[in-house]
């Protein structure tokens, strides 16, 4: 299945980020934290004695955990998201709303009913996401500073508040940009892997019989053979997959071939040496379990790795707050949420976005997570549920993508396809188990999420469709002017409106004419549409159509962009030809009138009133459009309407 896959996946495009070292090394510091810093936690939460089904620590259960973890690594991570997931890029980005992105333009084919229950399973999938993008840092700085307790325990009431504090300050650097702060941590993740690596060959130096786990049918005898142990097991061991979907969504930031390149190169390797020690130090030392990870280290180097290891937490978080700004960004695009303002935070590579109202939304988030939980083991159970509900409904979708549009043939999607979901349903079901001891807490956000992104969607269709009727057609419009007697004045100047699409006339316009009986000498209807790609060239940018009238100075353009870009009114404008706009539009000079709507929640049954009441208050945190849109303030009107919705 995956030589087939590889045969007919798009290649990356040679503007993407290519697999320099700089690249991979920057990478390291942003897409890695995540995943690389789960042998902190992952035996220790296994074999936690205050489990609600605890799994007994002797060399049997050992064996089977460690190779459990091993060859779970492989399958999901490896097999799943870094050789058959990451081959659905669109155009090199990636993440559950562009595989969304995809199967809207080719489920579509498949049927209308088939696609919308795609886009919402793969809409709550993003969800999952954005839960996981809270609990992450809560339990990864936690675990870290936890390492402090096994130095001395009189630093247990100090864990909290450094949690806080450096939770704060990851949050307040996030407006440097992706790349920035790659940089600075590219080379501690390179000291981290270095670091779990070496203590992990010192573990198993003592006992290198456990080298014996790397063999499956440790894995298989232990599922098998204990599976009323195993089985509630795994809710543990899937934290040894958690970033995972970090390493698809962050994917338009550095490129497939980066990512790869750093797992199969240093982060594999690295992780699977510190399983294989941790599990080497439980067999020799069964009183190790309070803190494997920790106490694999010499006693000098204590204090140190949990330095090391508090700075690798916090860019585990990075890897799933730069991945939740990806998400955002691609999810306002393709309406489901507001517009929001968004920042690119490089000028060279694209896809590196930083959202203010998410990165504010996800503190309070993380924050309050901290201070409810205050303990690993307390979140442990809440973020195995966010982890593999997601990777779940990833690798749903990615199958019928597979099918759909590789043409991948339908028995080996149903057999290849079939392993990998029975693998990802055993671990759902698992965490299920937990769903009492916190893992109704992912839900419970999912849940929420989910709610907020389809009533923005389903509100903003019904307020585009509503205000197409009030606004009437435009060419009707445009013909009632050109016939109208005595002919409206024309003032001199370019006036742009903006619009929704090109078959209504704006409430701006309709207002302009009907108070103030005059038209500009140039009127530029101007409706942005967002394109399924990523990005679109200036090229393809601008659509010009004259209205039926070849003469009047009143033209619709439609201007394209990929849902990865940030609209650009004048910028654009200043790609059409004069040659097509029936005179010269005088960008540096025009008028911009943009149309304000006032919602309200009326009688008529479009929604359930609490859902119109959650539409109209999510529309208050709608980014100004005038800066949105970049348009000059000096020169923009806004012209209000009510609306009942």
């Amino acid at each position: 299945m995956a030589q087939r896959l590889s045969d007919v996946a798009e290649q990356d495009p040679p503007h993407r980020p290519s697999a320099r070292p700089v690249v991979v090394l920057t990478a390291l510091g942003v897409v890695f934290g995540d995943i690389g810093t789960s042998p902190i936690y992952t035996l220790q939460t296994v074999f936690d004695p205050t489990d609600p089904h605890p799994v007994p620590l002797n060399d049997t259960n050992v064996y089977g955990v460690v190779s459990t973890i091993f060859w779970s690594v492989m399958l999901i991570v490896t097999l799943t998201y870094i050789t058959l997931v990451m081959r659905a890029d669109n155009h090199g980005e990636g993440g559950i709303m562009a595989l969304i992105t995809l199967l809207r333009k080719w489920g579509q084919r498949q049927g209308k009913r088939t696609a919308l229950m795609l886009a919402a399973l793969g809409i709550f999938g993003a969800s999952l996401f954005f839960g996981d993008s809270m609990i992450t840092p809560a339990i990864s700085v936690l675990s870290a500073v936890e390492g402090l307790k096994v130095v001395t325990p009189d630093f247990e009431d100090f864990v909290v508040p450094i949690t806080a504090v450096i939770i704060i300050g990851l949050f307040a650097v996030q407006s440097r940009g992706t790349a920035a702060i790659g940089r600075f941590f590219g080379p501690v993740m390179v000291v981290w892997f270095t670091v779990i690596g070496a203590c992990g060959v010192g573990g198993i130096v003592t006992h290198p019989q456990i080298l014996k786990a790397l063999s499956p049918t440790y894995a298989l005898e232990f599922l098998v053979g204990h599976f009323h142990i195993a089985f509630f097991s795994l809710a543990a061991i899937v934290l040894a997959v958690t970033g995972a979907e970090a390493l698809y969504a962050d994917m338009g930031h550095f490129g497939r071939r980066a990512i790869t390149v750093g797992w199969l190169g240093a982060v594999l390797p690295a992780c699977t040496l510190s399983y294989l020690g941790q599990g080497a130090l439980l067999l020799g030392d069964p009183e190790a379990v309070r803190a494997p990870f920790f106490l694999l280290t010499p006693s000098w180097a204590l204090i140190p790795l949990v330095v090391l290891a508090t700075m690798a937490t916090v860019i585990a978080s990075q890897a799933v707050i730069t991945g939740a700004f990806s998400v955002a960004s691609q999810a306002m695009q393709l309406g489901y949420l507001p517009r929001l303002r968004i920042a690119h935070t490089s000028a060279s590579v694209i896809g590196q976005v930083y959202v203010p109202f998410i990165n504010t939304l996800l503190l309070v988030a993380v924050l309050t997570l901290v201070f409810a939980f205050r303990s690993l083991s307390a979140l442990a159970y809440a973020f195995g549920m966010a982890v593999t509900g997601t990777i779940t409904i990833v690798t749903t979708l990615f199958l019928y993508y597979a099918h759909s549009r590789w043409k991948v043939p339908l028995w080996l999607v149903l057999i290849g396809g079939g392993v990998l979901l029975s693998v990802d349903f055993l671990f759902l079901a698992a965490n299920l188990t937990k769903l009492l001891h916190g893992s109704w807490l992912p839900l419970l956000i999912a849940i929420a999420a989910f709610t907020v992104m389809t009533t923005w969607q389903r509100g903003r269709r019904l307020v585009t469709e509503k205000r197409a009727e009030i606004e009437g057609p435009l060419r009707d419009f445009v013909d009632a002017c050109a016939d109208r007697q005595p002919p409206l004045p024309r003032i001199p100047g370019t006036a742009v409106f903006l619009n929704r699409g090109d078959d209504s006339a704006p409430l701006a316009l309709r207002a302009n004419v009907e108070h103030n009986h005059v038209l500009h000498q140039h009127v530029v209807v101007l409706a942005l549409e967002t394109q399924p790609v990523p990005r679109v060239s200036d090229s393809d940018r601008m659509v010009i159509n004259d209205l039926g009238h070849a003469d009047d100075g009143i033209l619709h353009v439609t201007a394209r962009y990929g849902y990865m870009e940030r609209p650009d009114v004048p910028a654009a404008l200043r790609l059409l030809d004069p040659s097509q706009t029936e005179g010269r539009i005088d960008v540096d000079k025009a008028s911009y009138f943009l149309s304000k709507l006032d919602l309200s929640a009326g009688d008529e049954p479009t929604m359930a009133p609490w859902r119109k009441r959650l539409f109209i208050a999510t529309s208050f945190i709608t980014a100004d459009a005038a800066g949105y849109f970049r348009l000059p303030w000096d020169r923009t009107i806004l012209v209000g309407s009510r609306m009942e919705v």
